[in-house]
């Protein structure tokens, strides 16, 4: 599909600095074929039934952005893609005269040496250190890794180590919120869980590749990059035995969908899988496992926006996001929510 498609003006102050507070009471878009509700999240529990599952991911952000030196050069960093316990692939600012072999040093005595190069801008990084060692490091010589439209405008501080991190996050190694879950709150899931929703965990370590612009004029040149994720034998029978009852699978955010998607199988059954995924989904893909998914505002020609397109229909989202931008909701990481009904 032509990548233009995906297009819209987006104006600069619709971009959302900080998030709602409290989390829940951000403003939610229900969309519903053509029909559109303004509500907030708060209010996603009157849209659930008992025998729903509720999946989210439990990935946590790490400190992944790094500024180093090389010679008397400064090199920006952000890690995207865990290879084992001291190596990352990673995104190098400037990246043309890091060759394999180049030293980078850091804060705190961190060091990594690039072992190879990829396209635009990607590199292999083997680090000094490992395991807990390195983790320790990146403490201290790392970052939040806000998303570069948010860093652009403000530098981040104290507050983004808890707002940008959501309530489930407890395994390590996202460089990017799973920015739906940020919106919910212990009374928010209170409230669903009182509907007779169950709530089941994924993971998908986001990567710094969810923010790359699509470059290519059709969608089949994009090149998505890898991200590593799991959906447990518990998760899978979980949901197994709600479809089996005739409950839901409502996703909340795009990744916790695209990892379900992965591990889903032709005729709609999920089973247990590890790995890492690089799936891409536009308009003409076929859902399996997923019902409604609860997710953000994305860029125009993102990767994102194509995925929503195909949940609930391109012409149904562009009047739905020119909805949202007229009536004032918040974009992207720190913004409002939506809930998509998936399209028939």
């Amino acid at each position: 599909m032509r990548v233009d498609l995906f297009d819209f003006d987006l104006p600069k102050e619709r971009i959302a600095l900080r998030p709602a507070s409290p989390r829940d009471s951000a403003r939610c878009l229900v969309v519903r074929g053509e029909t559109l509700d303004d509500r907030i999240m708060r209010d996603l529990p009157e849209y659930l039934q008992p025998g729903d599952v509720l999946l989210f991911n439990d990935t946590r952000v790490i400190p992944a952005r790094l500024t180093g030196r090389k010679g008397e050069g400064k090199v920006e960093v952000t890690l995207h893609l865990r290879v084992d316990d001291a190596c990352w692939r990673a995104f190098a600012r400037p990246g043309k005269k890091l060759a394999p072999g180049v030293v980078i040093t850091f804060d705190g005595g961190l060091e990594a040496t690039v072992t190879d190069k990829g396209e635009g801008g990607e590199v292999g990084l083997r680090f000094n250190r490992a395991g807990a060692d390195l983790r320790a490091a990146l403490e201290t010589a790392g970052v939040m890794p806000l998303p570069p439209y948010i860093a652009a405008q403000r530098a981040p501080d104290a507050q983004d180590q808890d707002d940008y991190q959501t309530m489930f996050a407890s395994r390590e190694g996202a460089v990017a919120a799973p920015t739906a879950g940020l919106h919910f709150t212990p009374e928010l899931l209170a409230a669903i869980a009182a509907r007779g929703v169950k709530q089941v965990a994924v993971t998908l370590h986001v990567g710094a590749g969810t923010f790359l612009p699509v470059k290519v004029d059709d969608t089949a040149e994009h090149k998505m990059h890898r991200e590593w994720g799991e959906v447990s034998a518990e998760a899978a029978a979980t949901i197994a035995e709600a479809r089996a009852k005739g409950g839901r699978v409502i996703a909340i955010g795009t990744t916790a969908l695209r990892i379900l998607e992965t591990a889903a199988r032709a005729d709609g059954t999920v089973r247990a899988w590890a790995g890492e995924t690089d799936i891409f989904i536009t308009p003409g893909y076929r859902f399996q496992a997923v019902d409604l998914l609860v997710t953000n505002f994305h860029l125009p020609r993102s990767t994102l926006f194509m995925l929503v397109s195909a949940f609930a229909g391109l012409d149904v989202m562009r009047a739905a996001y020119e909805h949202a931008i007229s009536t004032g909701y918040r974009f992207y990481s720190y913004g409002d929510g939506s809930l998509l009904y998936r399209a028939p």
